[in-house]
């Protein structure tokens, strides 16, 4: 929350349990509704699921639930990379994966794949100490290396 905050939208936590989303970001133009994940670095590319599971409950309905519809993007944070990536969920075809090349594709191919650098929205950076830097990347600017914001724990 903090690293969406520092890159210039506002965030509201929705009151209550059960909604399909875990916040709303306001850019000043619209509110989105974002279901936060975390990604793990695998093969070059960032990958995270794009649907919730039901298993663990007594009699689901169906083993998984896709977000189509009840979200527009999800908030992806790596910790192999440090990033944090702001995906719409109209950019992903897939219901149950989904992966943000980190690396070029060994086999060489650029087609339908989605690069992770378009997405990123800031990038954490953990010392041992008990400062936290948040480096932010505004949503406004171009890309290049963000601004650093501290925080500390």
């Amino acid at each position: 929350m903090l690293a969406l905050r520092s890159a210039g939208y506002e965030v509201l936590v929705p009151f209550g349990e059960n909604t399909r989303y875990d916040l709303v970001i306001d850019d000043g133009r619209s509110l989105t509704r974002i279901q936060c994940k975390t990604g793990r670095l695998r093969a070059g590319a960032v990958r995270f699921k794009t649907c919730s599971t039901y298993g663990h409950h007594r009699n689901p309905l169906a083993a998984q639930r896709s977000y189509m519809g009840e979200i527009d993007a999800f908030a992806v944070y790596c910790p192999e990379t440090s990033g944090i990536y702001l995906v719409p969920i109209d950019d992903l075809p897939v219901l149950a994966r989904a992966a943000l090349r980190v690396e070029p594709a060994r086999n060489g191919q650029k087609k339908f794949t989605r690069l992770a650098a378009k997405y990123e929205v800031a990038w954490i950076e953990v010392r041992r100490s008990s400062t936290r830097r948040v480096n932010v990347a505004p949503h406004s600017q171009a890309p290049g290396r963000p601004p650093t914001v501290t925080a500390t724990r």
